[in-house]
């Protein structure tokens, strides 16, 4: 069953296109890990589920509804991000103690072991906190509130590597025991690839993938070799990466459609074949240039 269904979508802002008909769908029970560079429109997307905006043009459904101003969207679903407003008049204990009422699943008991194993004290208030400790606190509403559809919009901003640790731990133990949807957008793919089902890659507004992420490790492959061989043997390929840092040597990340046999013989003719991280994948896909950074100083 699909949570969320967008065909087309559409979203400006005074001229500027941030989601491009946009297609995807997210399955129910699943944890999506969202990945894109800044601007990509990934934060637009979800405040668009989340049923802050409304698009341009398109289509969206959650849980089979259009999410603008819905009622039941906002009770089944809870977005947390780093601009999260919560009432300054309440102390960090007054707000965990009202949440019960704005939603169903909210399990006290649990929020409460989590806001005294990352010690804040019940007097605090949310404005009173730093960048890091307001992340950590977000976490714990949008664990403890176990919403049909949470989301996660670059939730670890701030937080040192430890608490990233508890959190991504945190997040997985709560799901297995609670399925429900999750969408984790995150800059650090090398932290959560182990966490996340499947990754939903956008560029430009555009979904560019959206696969398992089993299937992304396994997606592409880097070639590497004298420059003559490895053109040849990668020619009219889908090329995503290329780089010379010595003579007569290139390396190129391409997409692997190649049988075992074709790999068996690229390896005969002096190629290395090696595994591209999920990580840097997505740094190649993202890209404007096909050489990243070394374009910037090629003049040629």
């Amino acid at each position: 069953m699909s949570i969320v269904e967008c065909r087309g979508l559409t979203k400006t802002f005074g001229g500027k296109m941030a989601l491009n008909h946009f297609s995807c769908s997210i399955e129910e029970n699943t944890i999506t890990g969202l990945i894109g560079r800044n601007g990509a429109g990934k934060t637009t997307f979800l405040k668009i589920l989340a049923g802050y905006f409304q698009q341009t043009s398109g289509e969206v459904r959650v849980f089979s509804e259009r999410p603008f101003n819905n009622l039941t969207v906002s009770a089944n679903v809870l977005f947390i991000h780093d601009q999260l407003n919560l009432p300054t008049a309440l102390t960090l204990q007054e707000i965990l103690d009202t949440m019960a009422g704005f939603y169903k699943n909210w399990d006290r008991e649990f929020a409460q072991r989590l806001f005294e194993y990352f010690s804040f004290r019940p007097s605090q208030y949310h404005n009173d906190l730093s960048k890091g400790m307001k992340s950590t606190f977000n976490m714990i509403l949008g664990l403890a509130a176990r919403t049909s559809l949470t989301i996660f919009d670059e939730p670890t901003t701030g937080m040192d590597a430890a608490v990233r640790s508890d959190f991504y731990r945190a997040l997985l133990k709560d799901y297995i025991a609670y399925p429900r949807t999750i969408i984790l957008s995150s800059h650090h793919l090398e932290e959560i690839e182990n966490l996340i089902e499947d990754i939903l890659l956008i560029k430009e507004g555009r979904e560019l993938l959206h696969i398992p992420i089993a299937d992304l490790k396994e997606w592409a492959i880097g070639f590497q070799g004298k420059t003559h061989v490895v053109k040849e043997w990668t020619q009219g390929r889908e090329i995503i990466f290329s780089k010379s840092d010595v003579p007569d040597y290139l390396y190129v990340v391409v997409k692997n459609d190649f049988t075992e046999v074709e790999l068996e013989k690229a390896k005969v003719a002096g190629i290395s074949i090696s595994h591209v991280s999920s990580s840097n994948l997505c740094v190649y896909l993202t890209s404007k240039t096909k050489g990243g950074i070394d374009d910037v100083f090629n003049k040629g």
